[in-house]
């Protein structure tokens, strides 16, 4: 095919010209081309170095990357029958091309000799890294199994990839299929206008009047959250909690077995690189050395979450009791309770905050707290995209073009649900000179819809500001950085466990006074966020932070221990599993109908596979570096302190993973991280 979109790498990703029947010609071609240049790589090389076969190699497989990445994204964002069944039908010929790739003697033993040769003491800190992990990536990837073996691994990271994908696809139908209709206004008692509006702009969508919800977030939990009437929070709360599973109505959409063969799957890689459980395999790149480790980790949190999350739960279920009449508090009344407690004991509400977060204000706001510390700036730019709502924006530092990235900020039908940061283009060298970054910032917000023939702007809660804040850290990872080699570039090779430092390091700017007032205006007044309600704010910002500790700790213990089991002759019990793991950390049990890790893609369908604890891990990494922000505040009189944001663009954003974490937080803060910070941004400490 001529004139192929996927195959244009001159500039950026040609959006409005790609096509579903465009990804098999294009995968097609560049495979052929990365064989080649494998083939050619494969022979024998006399003098060998970084230049003649380091390069090729990186060069040819980049494209192959860029390409498949922007087929990957386009099936998260807009989802398509056709655009599904190109996507699935190509990520079978990439598994096995990358799975024979990381397979491949010949290249492996170059590696070998590379890190033998007399070249690689003049290397760079960031090369000598890649050559490390490659030789790591190849043990990983099977190259040193039995013939016999290396077809049953392939077949076997085949498989995964499909489950991993199916697992998604089954989430999107079901959410995507769920509508509820409300004719009746009474029975919304409660409910903010925005979430009213949204619910009857979807509505006419449909050629219905009345009020439709989904189960993508922005629809169903302001239900959950605010509607008085508790027969309709149990009713979408057990259609959220009971997606993608047997109790889901749908039997084509029941992820029971696709986790069943998952975790056998995982498992049976494990014993075949000659480990006891795919808990090591994963752990192998990390920070954290063993399960062992992740778990004393994990249950020393909960022992100190513990007594708060107990307190919460006493006040709640008090509050209830007193306050509706609710002597057996539901799963699908805690949002709603603690709301009304949070209004009455701090006087104000997430819809009163709300209405201060319009979407101009907080994209402003962001982006000044990024110029702050780092002397860029953000600027609109021009590209075509996906879809009408996408924006897209250059980074600049003293005129020059730093990176791009695209914005994607709403919910919509096909959209995977959630929030996430993908790199589309990584900063490196090439013959002609720095390739600069680009990536994907994309949310599941509310849209602004139409009211009275008026569109009416999109406005945030705090979550979602701190969501917003939570991406675009990641993408400041991937834009900022100063590495020139692409495996190690943005976040590429950043341990797992720290990957999450800078994103989570965003989120505290969100709760600073002199932060707040650049990225706040009433949506009807214009006025700044008041002093008074921001202060109700910061005392409410740890408001039930035990529970939230013990619900973080409970995900990622669960995820440890079904990936850690070494017994490949028992079947793991799943929800059994689960329940053990909430009967020991646990204050809350939600009901026996609940299926959460039917809908748990974290660990099921993307990279948090016994890794899920990485989340609170890295939070202890964020919160103490966020303390040296605290601690200029304290001398200079603001967080955006662009002498320690120099220090942590020099030391850990531009470092990339071109040397292990801990060494870059080192250099940054110069001594090894304490989990002081973190008990005391959550409130958990005794003073």
């Amino acid at each position: 095919m001529t004139n192929n979109p996927l195959l244009d790498f001159h500039d950026l990703s040609l959006f409005d010209q790609i096509k579903p029947e465009h990804v098999t010609p294009a995968i097609d071609t560049l495979l052929a081309e990365c064989r080649t240049v494998v083939a050619q790589l494969e022979q024998p090389i006399a003098d060998i170095h970084w230049d003649n076969f380091v390069t090729p190699l990186e060069n040819v497989t980049e494209k192959l990357g860029r390409a498949w990445g922007v087929v990957g994204h386009l099936n998260s964002v807009v989802d398509t029958p056709e655009l599904r069944a190109a996507f699935n039908e190509n990520q079978v010929k990439l598994t096995e091309f990358w799975t024979a790739l990381g397979q491949n003697l010949h290249l492996y033993q170059h590696y070998k000799n590379l890190a033998n040769s007399a070249d690689f003491a003049s290397l760079s800190m960031a090369r000598k890294k890649i050559i490390s992990n490659a030789l790591r990536d190849f043990k990983l990837g099977g190259a040193e199994l039995a013939e016999e073996h290396k077809a049953r691994f392939a077949e076997i990271q085949e498989k995964l990839a499909a489950l991993a994908t199916r697992f998604s696809e089954n989430l999107l139908d079901a959410t995507n299929d769920y509508k509820l209709h409300i004719s009746d206004a009474a029975e919304l008692q409660g409910l903010p206008d925005y979430a009213l509006e949204a619910a009857q702009h979807a509505a006419e969508q449909d050629g219905k009047t009345g009020y439709q919800f989904s189960l993508h977030f922005p629809s169903y939990f302001p239900i959950l959250q605010f509607d008085d009437n508790r027969a309709l929070r149990e009713t979408i709360y057990r259609a959220n909690a009971t997606k993608a599973s047997e109790l889901g109505g749908h039997p084509e959409w029941d992820n029971s077995a696709i986790m069943d063969e998952l975790l056998a799957l995982r498992q049976e890689e494990a014993k075949l690189l000659g480990f006891n459980n795919y808990a090591e395999v994963s752990l192998l790149p990390k920070m954290a050395e063993s399960a062992e480790q992740v778990e004393s980790f994990l249950l020393d949190l909960a022992h100190k979450a513990r007594p708060f999350a107990e307190k919460d739960l006493q006040e709640l279920r008090q509050f209830a009791r007193e306050q509706f009449g609710i002597d057996e508090l539901q799963a699908w009344d805690s949002t709603y309770v603690s709301e009304k407690l949070r209004e009455q004991r701090y006087a104000f509400s997430e819809q009163e905050l709300k209405q201060y977060f319009p979407e101009h204000k907080v994209l402003a706001g962001l982006f000044h707290v990024i110029a702050s510390l780092f002397e860029v700036e953000i600027k609109v730019d021009q590209a075509s995209t996906w879809h009408p709502d996408v924006q897209f924006y250059r980074v600049e530092r003293a005129g020059q073009l730093v990176g791009q990235f695209y914005l994607d900020l709403y919910a919509r039908a096909a959209k995977q649900g959630g929030a996430w940061m993908d790199g589309a283009r990584a900063h490196c060298r090439t013959a002609t000179g720095i390739q600069t970054p680009v990536v994907y910032l994309t949310c599941n917000f509310n849209a602004p819809v139409m009211v009275d023939g008026i569109k009416k702007p999109a406005t945030f809660t705090h979550d979602e500001v701190i969501t917003l804040f939570h991406e675009c850290g990641h993408g400041l990872h991937q834009l900022l950085t100063k590495v020139e080699d692409i495996s190690v570039s943005g976040i590429s090779c950043v341990e797992w466990d720290a990957v999450e430092l800078p994103s989570q390091f965003m989120e505290n700017f969100c709760w600073e006074w002199d932060v707040l007032q650049e990225m706040t205006a009433h949506s009807g007044t214009g006025e700044h966020l008041p002093r008074a309600l921001y202060d109700k704010m910061i005392a409410a910002k740890n408001f039930q932070s035990g529970l939230q500790t013990l619900r973080q700790v409970e995900f990622s213990l669960f995820d440890m221990r079904i990936h850690a089991q070494s017994d490949q002759t028992k079947k793991l019990n799943i929800a059994e599993t689960l329940q053990q793991v909430r009967d020991q950390v646990a204050v809350i049990q939600p009901p026996a109908f609940n299926r959460f890790q039917h809908s748990f893609s974290h660990i099921f369908a993307g990279g948090y596979s016994a890794g899920y604890f990485s989340y609170k891990w890295a939070e202890v990494l964020s919160a103490d570096a966020y303390a040296a922000f605290e601690e200029a505040a304290n001398a200079e009189g603001t967080s955006l302190s662009r002498q320690t944001g120099l220090k942590f663009q020099t030391e850990i954003l531009e470092m990339g993973g071109s040397r292990p974490a801990i060494d870059s937080f080192v250099a940054f803060r110069g001594r090894k991280p304490s989990i002081d910070a973190l008990l005391r941004h959550n409130g958990m400490t005794n003073s």
